[in-house]
């Protein structure tokens, strides 16, 4: 599984930025989708995660800091996971990844904490988001 983040960029507090994630590689099954973020000397952080099955209803999870704030979704046609972040606050600056745990895996209420980290096994390269 390959994944390619883009959309990343600079934006004023207040303002909305999208990030896209690229997901190619055995896309016939299904995947925990989800973004982290890290800034230097701190740890990697969850944002959003979602489940790219074929319910009609996705299950997703958020992190604290963005909960009403930021909004995940998946395309499987398009085979892309898109991170809507809206009201972007300063401490939203960092570097954002785009992570894929399965094949064949769900998301699950832990998968944005640190033990949750562990169950990814394809990151993308990052895109920097800088709020001022």
């Amino acid at each position: 599984v390959q994944l390619v983040e883009s959309g990343g960029g600079s934006g004023q507090a207040g303002e909305s930025l999208t990030l896209s994630c690229s997901v190619s590689g055995h896309t016939y099954a299904y995947y925990c989708m989800a973004w982290f973020r890290q800034t230097p000397g701190k740890e990697r952080e969850g944002v959003a995660a979602i489940s790219t099955t074929s319910s009609a209803v996705d299950t997703v999870y958020y992190g604290d800091s963005v909960k009403g704030r930021f909004s995940i979704s998946h395309d499987n046609f398009r085979n892309t996971v898109t991170l809507q972040m809206n009201n972007l606050r300063p401490d939203d600056t960092a570097s954002y990844y785009c992570a894929a745990a399965g094949p064949s895996r769900a998301c699950y209420s832990g998968s944005l904490t640190k033990e949750g980290t562990e169950t990814f096994g394809y990151w993308g390269q990052g895109t920097q988001v800088t709020v001022s």
